[in-house]
This record gives C-alpha cells, sequence and structure tokens, in this order.
C-alpha cells in the first residue's frame, strides 16, 4: 500500500510538471512569435511615433502618483512581479471561485497593451506577458515604462492614451489636467465602459474615490487634500 501511494504521487508530481512545462512552453511560444512580427525596440519605436504620444514630463506628477497607487503601489520596489499582489489575488479569486482580481504589475499591464490585446488564451498570454515585461524591465527605467503605459491603456470613448482622454474628456493637454480631473481619469483604465464618466458618472466618481484614498494610504496626498476632491466631487 506504501509503495501505491509513493508511486502515484510520483505519478502526479510528473504529470503536474508535464503540464506546467507545456503551458510555460505554449506562452514563450507566443512570446518568441510576437517578437519576431515586431521586437520590443521597434514596437516602442511605433508607438512614440504617434503624434497623439505624450513624455512622461508633459503629465502632472500628481497623475502619476494616482495611477501607481492605484494599479501598482509598490510599483517601484519591484521588478516584473509583485509577489505580495499577485498572492492576494489568487487568495481573493480562489474565495470567490471567479476572476475578480488581477495581480497584474503596470509593466505587465504595458506588455499587454503593446502585443497582447487580442490574444483569447489567457494562460499563453499571462506567461507571455511575463517575458515582455521582462525585457521592458531590462531596457527601459520604471520612468520610461510609465511613460509606456499613459501612453497605451484605453480610457474608453474611443479614447486611447492621456491625451487623447484629456483632450475628449475636458478639451484639455494633459499637462493642463487639475488634480481632481487626474485623479478621475486614472482610476478609468480599471474597467473603461464602466468607470469613463461619460457613460457612468456616479461610477467614475465611485472609482475615483478609491484612488484618492489610496493616494492618501500611500502618501501622496494628505486628508486635507483628499477632502478637498471630494468636496469639488459633490459638488
Amino acid at each position: 500500500m506504501k509503495k501505491f501511494i509513493i508511486r502515484t504521487l510520483i505519478v502526479l508530481v510528473l504529470i503536474i510538471i508535464t503540464v506546467v512545462t507545456i503551458v510555460i512552453l505554449n506562452g514563450y511560444k507566443l512570446y518568441k512569435t510576437s517578437m519576431e512580427s515586431m521586437n520590443l525596440e521597434d514596437k516602442i519605436k511605433y508607438i512614440k511615433s504617434d503624434t497623439n504620444y505624450v513624455k512622461y514630463s508633459e503629465v502632472p506628477d500628481y497623475y502619476i502618483n494616482a495611477i501607481i497607487a492605484v494599479e501598482d503601489h509598490r510599483y517601484r520596489e519591484h521588478r516584473v512581479l509583485d509577489p505580495i499582489s499577485l498572492g492576494r489575488a489568487i487568495i481573493s479569486n480562489i474565495q470567490s471561485n471567479g476572476l475578480n482580481e488581477g495581480g497584474s504589475t503596470i509593466t505587465q499591464q504595458v506588455a499587454k497593451n503593446l502585443y497582447f490585446m487580442t490574444e483569447d488564451d489567457f494562460v499563453s498570454r499571462k506567461i507571455a506577458e511575463f517575458f515582455v515585461a521582462n525585457d521592458l524591465e531590462q531596457k527601459y527605467s520604471k520612468d520610461d515604462i510609465l511613460e509606456f503605459y499613459i501612453n497605451t491603456i484605453y480610457f474608453g470613448q474611443s479614447c486611447y492614451g492621456i491625451k487623447e482622454a484629456a483632450d475628449f474628456y475636458y478639451d484639455k493637454e494633459p499637462k493642463d489636467l487639475t488634480l481632481y480631473e487626474a485623479t478621475l481619469l486614472a482610476g478609468v483604465p480599471n474597467a473603461p465602459s464602466l468607470y469613463n464618466p461619460v457613460n457612468s458618472p456616479e461610477l467614475a466618481k465611485s472609482r475615483q474615490s478609491k484612488v484618492i484614498r489610496d493616494m492618501v494610504e500611500y502618501g501622496y496626498l494628505t486628508q486635507k487634500e483628499a477632502d478637498k476632491i471630494i468636496n469639488e466631487n459633490e459638488e
């Protein structure tokens, strides 16, 4: 009986190793195929050639801080993955029996935006995203990656990137966004169809409130500054 149990465990371990290997290889294949279609350096040059591309220095610091606070508050401390956020997301999804919370870092989101927006195979995509994100972290600075992020995220209403969003929602250049406007737009990309202020103004404000709370929690705003934004929100 003991030998049978040991053999069974060995077989199960081998099956798990085989499945994991196949999954990783499929993800790596997707990554390599994507790189062959357009390597990372050329992809970055391509997005930078867009007339709506804005530089990191052309957006307010508080908009960048809002993004980091709500999307990936340890962004400047970790590399490709944030094990803490990933572990929390896994536990949450197991408890809810669904995929209600993501553990993707900002760098992984950039990888997805650059190459995998139309990829349906979730598992292969996440692995491929990891390889692209690793390339990004090795070749570009944290500020560079944030710049790529703000130029590739979707804000709803056919707006891609912060320049199109600032123009569409507020008829402004990104550098002219107020703290109120910046915190509202920072919350939209999480679910653009739900949180864009045209389709769902109340949900947009609700998401904005989370952005503001996170900014206070992680030291980007004082409570007094947060209260001022909330009061403006209620006008």
